[in-house]
């Protein structure tokens, strides 16, 4: 298969915005593939060569691949910078330069630029460590290059430093898998087969090995995917709500309240093959925590299992526990990493077991697993791995008293979960299974969210030089869209917005990302990827803004009003941002209440 056939996909799929026609572009994509092929072809659509917790990275820096494209194409550093100014973008200037001189050495016998070619090329790239890996990197991309049309060329430039800009979201990918090798030929849904691919994504969350197995041998193929020690699991989340009573009615009556910790939420993996540690991102972090690593190799040892945890730095003195500021230091260490140990001490609160022993326990009772891992962990509360702080509730006094004791415990408020029939753990979904209510919540309309950086404002008096404000959206899961809410400019330290503008000036898009709705036009568009925590004092309807846009009112959205910046939220990518339909949910608690 050729790679130019992927990038007049990926070409055709940045010109349109509708999620029902870019899974269409995809199906076609997908059956016109070899099936040997699908897992390659899926990988380098989501813009990467494996799974995110292989940890296979490229985003190679800019000025490494600019240096490759200007020697191959054989213009000048500085005729390249031109060109990026004028395209807006790296890969487009690449495609420019190529299409106007041309590569400038032509060999006398070019190999074919092949899926699998640029493939295993772009592997070799990424996997060139130690001593004159900057040069071997700069001549494989050389070598890739030479035999590039400029379409595939941009293409090429734009996955090598992870900015590939399709504009899809991985459910959309996973539809087109079902509707490519599942459902039946007159296009209709096959009963059972709707979301079975994202299901087995959900706990299995290879879309290369999944997309392969369903190519080759359909339905069949998935039967062979399940929970897995070593493979993380995508993070079951939380919607919200305001009050006991509103959470208990919810719930039936009866649920757990557990304590909400302000740390980080970490999957263990114990097993043969040691301990595996993933972010709620799963994004791999074993090196980072190798005291948690010791910790479950002690407490664990001849066990199997999969657990989460909240991650809380705590005075070993008072007994204290501190804030996410504080873990967040442990975050990225290379350097420094046995002394921020020792000034970052950890207690591990476990919450939920996921598997234990060869047994599944996802789609059992919540009361169920909770015993299964208070059994576990047995005398184990004593040392830094203990169980979560949890009570059940029936009356709504007894769930605000246990609420004020997680606040004065340093908690961020509880988290409520279901309890009895249907109480599963719901891999990758939301729902109200688990209902978070914070300390935020108590105060009318100041919650916090998280939302995505979607744009920038350049900066004026002080803020010269810097982004004086940032667009910012919700997520809309059914249409898998970006809905702007807010303009947020306040909150900002100095030094936190000349960091800002150094993290995302390189993420400046030319045209505005095409799952983007809002009606706002930011001096510069920017790739959606930080997410950020923000604390409102209400949320307003909106004619300029697009979350849950038309759906309270006419040509109306909802904006949160007088936003502030809280904090980065590095350990949430952007498919955990708040959804639209939570601040929907929340604008109608506020008239409610208003009643």
């Amino acid at each position: 298969m050729k790679y130019l056939t992927l990038a007049e996909t990926y070409r055709d799929l940045q010109a349109t915005s509708k999620r029902l026609e870019m899974r269409d572009i995809l199906v076609d994509l997908f059956r016109g593939t070899e099936p040997r092929l699908m897992g390659r072809v899926v990988y380098l659509t989501q813009g990467t060569l494996g799974p995110d917790w292989e940890g296979l990275q490229l985003g190679l820096g800019e000025k490494l691949v600019s240096r490759a494209i200007a020697l191959t194409a054989g213009i000048s550093d500085d005729d390249l910078e031109a060109l990026v100014h004028r395209e807006g973008d790296l890969g487009l200037a690449t495609e420019a330069a190529f299409a106007s001189k041309g590569p400038k050495q032509v060999q006398l016998f070019q190999e074919s630029l092949t899926v699998d070619r640029v493939f295993e090329s772009l592997t070799q790239v990424a996997r060139v460590e130690g001593s004159g890996s900057t040069e071997k990197r700069i001549r494989l991309l050389q070598q890739l290059l030479m035999d590039a049309d400029p379409l595939s060329a941009r293409y090429i430039v734009r996955t090598v430093v992870g900015k590939l800009r399709l504009g899809i979201a991985d459910m959309t990918i996973l539809e087109a898998l079902e509707k490519a090798f599942l459902w039946a030929e007159d296009e209709e849904r096959v009963m059972g087969s709707d979301k079975v691919v994202e299901a087995i994504y959900n706990v299995h969350p290879d879309m290369g090995a999944i997309a392969l197995a369903v190519a080759n041998e359909g339905a069949e193929g998935l039967a062979g995917f399940g929970i897995e020690v070593g493979v993380p699991v995508r993070s079951m989340l939380a919607e919200r709500l305001g009050s006991t009573p509103e959470i208990l009615e919810k719930m039936g009556g009866r649920c757990a309240f557990e304590y909400k910790y302000d740390g980080m939420r970490i999957q263990a993996h114990v097993g043969p093959g040691g301990v595996h540690l993933f972010s709620r991102r799963m994004e791999t972090i074993t090196s980072q925590f190798p005291d948690v690593v010791q910790a479950m190799e002690s407490a664990f040892a001849g066990h199997e299992a999969i657990m989460e945890f909240e991650a809380v730095v705590h005075n070993p003195e008072t007994g204290e526990l501190l804030p996410f500021q504080e873990v967040s230091h442990r975050r990225g260490r290379v350097h420094g990493l046995a002394e921020s140990v020792e000034d970052y001490p950890l207690v591990l609160f476990a919450f939920d077991l996921l598997y234990l022993d060869g047994e599944e326990l996802l789609l059992q009772e919540f009361q169920l697993r909770r015993e299964a891992l208070e059994s576990l962990l047995g005398k184990a509360g004593e040392g830094p791995i203990r169980p979560s702080t949890l009570r059940w509730v029936e009356d709504p006094e007894g769930g605000d008293d246990f609420f004020l004791e997680a606040i004065s415990a340093g908690c961020e408020g509880i988290i409520a979960k279901a309890v009895g029939e249907g109480s599963h753990y719901r891999a990758g979904a939301r729902g109200w299974q688990w209902i978070k209510y914070k300390r935020d919540y108590q105060a009318g309309m100041t919650d916090t969210v998280d939302l995505v950086v979607v744009g920038t404002y350049a900066g004026a008096g002080k803020r010269t030089g810097f982004y004086g404000a940032l667009l910012m959206a919700s997520v809309n899961q059914e249409e898998g869209t970006l809905e702007s809410v807010c303009k947020l400019g306040t909150g900002f330290k100095d030094e936190e917005l000349a960091a800002l503008h150094e993290r995302l000036s390189p993420t400046v898009l030319k045209e505005a990302p095409g799952n983007l709705r809002s009606g706002l036009q930011p001096d510069f568009h920017v790739q959606p990827e930080l997410v950020l925590e923000v604390l409102g004092a209400e949320v307003t309807l909106s004619p300029v803004h697009r979350c849950a846009y038309g759906h309270l009112r006419p040509q109306t959205g909802l904006a949160i009003r007088f936003p502030r910046m809280v904090r980065l939220r590095d350990d949430k990518g952007p498919e955990e941002a708040t959804t639209s339909s939570e601040i929907e949910d929340m604008y109608r608690r506020q008239l409610k209440r208003a009643d």
